[in-house]
């Protein structure tokens, strides 16, 4: 498994968040949806439960793909789960 690598900007989106550095972690190694992004990123995302607000939310973590790590270039999360899921495509 690469090592997670959290560039300072992620870092500091993460704590203003409040967004756990361990469920970033999870979300950037085994999302349910990898979506492709801008300039060879991709966005992994994975719908959460959120106690805060007690809705279901969606974690987005944008990443690059590096033959060594992934590097997570910044996080947030979303309550437009509809406006950013994919559907599945069936086969």
């Amino acid at each position: 498994m690469k090592p997670v690598v959290i560039s300072d900007h992620a870092r500091f989106e993460m704590e203003r968040r409040h967004i756990p550095e361990e469920l970033l972690r999870q979300v950037a190694l085994a999302p349910e949806q990898v979506v492709s992004s801008q300039r060879g990123r991709v966005i992994c995302q994975s719908r959460i439960d959120d106690p805060t607000s007690d809705r279901q939310m969606l974690l987005r973590v944008v990443v690059e793909q590096h033959p060594d790590a992934v590097f997570v270039v910044t996080v947030y999360r979303t309550s437009k789960v509809e406006k950013y899921w994919q559907p599945e495509v069936e086969p």
